[in-house]
């Protein structure tokens, strides 16, 4: 095998607070980002690379038995279930050997399929590809849709005329999230980001007019917040989100009159957040005002700051979500960590709780683009039952119940799979203050876990994002080898509701990662593996994660995959000309002007706290044009480890050089990262095909 590559060190250092950091690979952040063109860290990423390469390539039969497992999982053909939209119902589609959706609608009286969009052919000559966000204006004649083309997550918005074919001569660069059609069909509203990829006005383009003259809807002057949109189910109201992580504030806007002054729903406060929906002139409003796990309540369109409770907040029922319909609203929620769905009526106070057959599970409402309607989707799925859409008939009768659910689909695994042949269960292991910490996993029937079975533990554990335990296709060939595929439910995600999140950040942010080290232990105490045969994963925050345990548990862990790792903790959130930086003071505390943050960010950042110890294998990967974790985060970070570590066992670094944060763009290109990954994990935990 080559030498792995070693980057020079060269001096660097700052200090805040009265604290000296030393930082010697400082400059592999390219000062001129977000262009990168400096050559020494070109050439450092491409031998970085090749060493990758090296390495990998006699396991290369190895990561083509896993890529074409994992590739017969999913069906060359396969669609959607078309969701009904006034005079159509619409769906997406894969064909044999296509990367990308094709995107169709007919009519719902009879007619043809028509094709509204091929992703295949606008990501032709791409090495990525990504849609942005698809939307059909009111009148169905017009397709708003936006594409990026290199992973840096700024998309251009464009226009097709769906009865012509032409394409429209607007074209709109550099746009960020969904968009949403004035009632006339005639404009639209989108949210630009700056230079620093922030978004912070909402604008209108009216269709025809150049896009220098659109006109600004709303813009956010506080450093840190930024804006996103959207509208009321019932499609009469735009809604213009202006906040962070913690507070917020909401605007509304007529979509049959942009021009109308935003209403704002209520002042931002500290520590608050609130979204609403519309019903017949009166607003719903889910927010944490009053209890951690939020609470309903209802307002006036006309008086949209008098709060009356609709639905008080409580210790176990954690509210997600709202969405209001024309004879019903369905709240979505979680209960001692298992999701639930309830349908509530207007006129009464019957609760109609949709049962779910399992006792670990996710479940949601699905895509439902009527508001005047009696039928509604739910997304199901567990750890040994595969994706299933349903449709709900709702309907409450005192003598019969809730309504019914049908199968709509269920996700196919044209290889074979057999629910029968694996057994999934839920753990509560106990942390070292106390907190029991709920653990899914799967494993086949035929494994009787002990001291030598293998286990792949995985977990996120920030921004209140709950893993739920959900079916992997790509996970059955590590459990299809013998392995234990766990999930952990740690503090830093909302998985056992707001307080759960609250937990895992800030001043409390160790409890995330102490969570997920206990949790590694207390499976080794229950006799399901033993030390050194866990491999870890986690990507973004679940990075930064990886990082913590490989330097405070690296006995723990016989391998460990970092994707696109948030591990340069401290340098980022005192750079505040980054994208995200401002924004993310609210999750991990501002290093520049509160001395207890900085020393707190300092103790556990990854980059920062790498030792002179032994370290298990590890594989990291990076986005060249990520803009959430810029790429000199996790080379930065390898170039320390491999300095460090007293140990001969692999650092490897693949740095992905045409993508961003999502890695790969493509349903079969996303499997080779995928493969490479387990590959790796099998290697070092020395498991036999």
């Amino acid at each position: 095998m080559p030498a792995p590559p070693v980057a020079e060190q060269r001096p660097h250092s700052f200090t805040l607070h009265g604290i000296t950091v030393e930082d010697p690979y400082f400059w592999l952040k390219d000062q001129g980002y977000p262009e990168i063109d400096d050559e020494p860290v070109l050439d450092y990423l491409r031998a970085e690379n090749a060493y990758f390469e090296a390495v990998m390539a006699p396991h290369q039969p190895l990561i083509d038995t896993l890529y074409a497992e994992m590739r017969g999982r999913l069906p060359e053909n396969d669609a959607s279930v078309p969701v009904p939209d006034g005079d159509y119902e619409y769906w997406y589609a894969y064909n044999e050997g296509q990367e990308y959706r094709l995107w169709y609608r007919r009519p719902i009286a009879g007619g043809d399929d028509e094709l509204l969009l091929d992703e295949n052919a606008l990501a032709e000559g791409h090495e990525q590809f990504s849609l942005g966000t698809v939307q059909v204006s009111p009148d169905a004649r017009l397709l708003a849709y936006s594409t990026d083309t290199d992973g840096a997550e700024r998309y251009v918005l464009r226009f097709l005329n769906l009865e012509t074919g032409e394409t429209l001569p607007d074209a709109i660069p550099g746009i960020l999230g969904d968009v949403v059609w004035a009632a006339d069909s005639a404009s639209i509203v989108y949210t630009p980001v700056d230079d620093n990829w922030r978004s912070k006005v909402a604008m209108h383009h009216r269709l025809g007019t150049d896009p220098s003259e659109d006109a600004e809807l709303y813009r956010e002057p506080e450093e840190g917040m930024e804006i996103g949109i959207d509208m009321t189910q019932s499609r009469r109201f735009l809604t213009v989100w202006a906040g962070d992580n913690v507070s917020n504030e909401i605007r509304l806007v007529p979509l049959d009159d942009l021009t109308a002054e935003p209403v704002l729903v209520s002042p931002r406060e500290t520590n608050r957040l609130y979204d609403v929906d519309e019903h017949e002139g009166t607003l719903y409003i889910h927010t944490n005002d009053e209890h951690v796990n939020f609470r309903l309540a209802t307002a006036p369109v006309e008086a949209p700051v008098e709060w009356t409770e609709l639905v008080a907040g409580s210790d176990d029922f954690y509210i997600t979500g709202l969405t209001t319909f024309q004879n019903f609203y369905v709240v979505e929620a979680r209960e001692r960590g298992l999701d639930q769905v309830e349908i509530r009526y207007y006129d009464n106070e019957t609760v109609e709780r949709i049962p779910f057959p399992e006792a670990s599970y996710t479940a949601g409402l699905g895509p439902v683009a009527e508001f005047d309607t009696d039928t509604i989707r739910i997304d199901y799925e567990s750890m040994v039952t595969p994706d299933t859409d349903y449709s709900y008939a709702v309907g409450y009768d005192s003598a019969e119940g809730g309504g019914t659910l049908t199968t709509l689909k269920v996700q196919q695994v044209p290889s074979g799979y057999d629910a029968s042949q694996y057994v999934t269960e839920r753990l509560e292991i106990e942390a070292r203050d106390g907190t029991m910490v709920p653990v899914s996993l799967v494993h086949r029937r035929d494994v009787t876990p002990n001291a030598d079975t293998p286990v792949h533990l995985y977990a996120y554990g920030a921004y209140g994002y709950a893993v739920t335990p959900y079916f992997s296709t790509r996970q059955l060939s590590l459990v299809d080898r013998g392995f234990i595929f766990a999930i952990a439910h740690i503090r830093g995600g909302d998985d056992l509701g707001y307080q759960w999140y609250l937990d895992g950040k800030l001043e409390r942010r160790t409890n995330t990662f102490n969570d997920f080290v206990d949790v590694g232990r207390g499976l080794v105490a229950r006799g399901y593996t033993s030390e050194g045969r866990i491999a870890a994963s986690g990507g973004s925050a679940g990075g930064e994660l990886m990082g913590v345990i490989a330097n405070t548990d690296p006995e723990l862990f016989g391998a460990i995959v970092a994707e696109v790792p948030f591990v340069d903790v401290l340098n980022t959130m005192l750079d505040e000309s980054l994208p995200l930086t401002p924004g993310e003071w609210p999750e991990w505390g501002n290093p520049i002007t509160d001395p207890d943050a900085f020393r707190l960010i300092q103790s556990y950042s990854p980059y920062d706290n790498v030792t002179a110890q032994d370290y298990p294998p590890m594989m990291i990967t990076a986005g060249l044009n990520d803009p959430r974790v810029t790429y000199w985060e996790p080379a930065k970070w390898t170039a320390r480890l491999r300095a460090t570590r007293t140990d001969d066992n692999l650092t490897v670094l693949r740095t992905n050089m045409g993508a961003g944060h999502q890695g790969q763009s493509g349903r079969f290109q996303s499997i080779v990262d995928e493969a490479q990954a387990q590959a790796f994990i099998l290697t070092q935990l020395g498991v036999e095909e």
